[in-house]
């Protein structure tokens, strides 16, 4: 079992339309958890972390195949799934696509891992981290931009023959690397917000260049996912030897090991940290 929390409810409009990936009334258990002395607890997302025991809403389990990895098919529960789910089911990466993902972290490796499968012909990955942009390579970047020492939207247009990516994918989700991935698709591309930003952001941008670069200016939720539908079927690209989950985990670890993880993970020291109960 993989959880996930976009169980869809059936009924919102979304539902109707036969779009169940943007239900806009995912179910949570309807019983509160709480701690022995009755305090109700708030599960992130519906679901909580860092925890031997949750409860979940029945449509918030998705099976698959048992002989997955635990360790990897877990990933799929949140980031991984993102990051896929960027590429394939908000940006519709095509075969011979060009694709550029900035931010080199957990989720922009998945989009990068995406936009492979989905048979883009040039991936470009943008960080200011050596270590991740080689990991990036790894798991399918074919071109890498270290920002910190280029302009990633000039370094874009000149592996593109001045033109830009058809799609861009920013999973940092601040203003600034917003505007590279804005200024860095070619006209009528676009652009997919997967990074998360903070309250406090705001972005400005010049509506006149909104309005003359056409394309799409998207924002992704969970990769638009489908988990009855995209948990299995990437799980079997799994064990087809197609799709590389090991490769997002760069560590297993005790409960009780979290907060070091934090750690090595702010540091940029690992990809993925796995609690394995």
């Amino acid at each position: 079992m993989i959880l996930n929390w976009r169980a869809v409810c059936g009924d919102c409009r979304a539902c109707r339309r036969g779009r169940p990936q943007y239900c806009f009334t995912t179910h949570n258990a309807k019983q509160k958890m709480t701690l022995l002395d009755g305090t109700e607890l708030s599960p992130a997302l519906g679901i909580g972390a860092f925890a031997e025991k949750t409860l979940v809403a029945a449509g918030q389990c998705t099976k698959v195949d048992r002989t997955a990895s635990a360790a990897a098919a877990g990933l799929l529960g949140c980031g991984v799934m993102a990051g896929i789910g960027a590429a394939i089911n908000t940006g519709n990466v095509g075969r011979g696509d060009t694709v550029a993902v900035i931010g080199c972290g957990g989720v922009g490796d998945a989009a990068i891992a995406g936009s492979r499968l989905a048979g883009a012909a040039r991936i470009i990955a943008v960080d200011i981290d050596d270590r991740k942009l080689e990991k990036a390579r790894s798991l399918g970047a074919t071109h890498t931009v270290n920002s910190k020492t280029n302009d990633p939207v000039e370094a874009i247009r000149e592996l593109t023959a001045g033109f830009g990516a058809d799609v861009v994918i920013e999973a940092v989700g601040h203003p600034e690397t917003y505007k590279q991935a804005f200024y860095a698709r070619d006209l009528a591309g676009t652009v997919v917000l997967v990074g998360v930003p903070t309250p406090e952001m705001k972005l400005e941008l010049p509506l006149l260049d909104v309005f003359g670069r056409g394309g799409s200016l998207k924002s992704s939720w969970y990769g638009d996912c489908l988990p009855s539908r995209d948990f299995p079927m990437l799980i079997d690209l799994y064990l087809q030897g197609r799709l590389d989950l090991d490769a997002f985990v760069t560590e297993t670890i005790a409960l009780e090991d979290v907060e070091k993880a934090f750690g090595r993970m702010r540091g940029g020291d690992v990809l993925r940290s796995v609690v394995v109960l």
